[in-house]
């Protein structure tokens, strides 16, 4: 099973690099995690955006993740109107997309969220929280997470 975080944005801050890198290095060979940076289409200046032009900017990036998203992989979608999922929930999923031998792409939409178009291709919607979280923010809480549910799964003292 391999896992493809395909996130908007590709220069993130210092902090989130070292602390997507800090909870990558950790997992192993066989709990292939990767991240797939897509460029954010330049928006000019936000203040003078329109919500149509927003609109335009979300679908364009839209285009581009779906585009990314590496052949015959099932796709869950990170959206704030996803379902909740607990620690011990996605380490479950984890534990059934292992058995079914498939591979999953994790969708992280820019900072208007993902398009209707990489909803609709979603298999699952899942939010991190009914909070409103910076998308590089994201990055960091999803690879922590899928590192606690793998140290859940194979019994690894960090997830206590």
């Amino acid at each position: 099973m391999r896992i493809t975080i395909v996130a908007v944005g590709n220069k993130m801050p210092k902090w989130v690099e070292q602390g997507y890198h800090e909870y990558a290095k950790r997992l192993p060979r066989d709990f292939s995690v990767s991240i797939l940076e897509i460029a954010m289409p330049s928006r000019g200046k936000l203040s003078r955006c329109k919500n149509s032009d927003i609109k335009q900017f979300v679908d364009k990036e839209g285009e581009l993740i779906l585009a990314a998203i590496p052949k015959g992989d099932k796709v869950i979608a990170l959206d704030v109107d996803g379902a909740p999922w607990s620690t011990e929930k996605l380490a479950d999923n984890i534990k059934q997309w292992r058995m079914q031998g498939n591979n999953y792409s994790l969708l992280i939409g820019g900072p208007d969220g993902l398009s209707k178009q990489c909803l609709a291709r979603a298999d699952a919607k899942w939010s991190l929280s009914a909070l409103t979280l910076p998308h590089p923010l994201v990055r960091v809480v999803l690879i922590e997470q899928l590192y606690r549910a793998w140290s859940m799964i194979e019994n690894h003292p960090y997830h206590r």
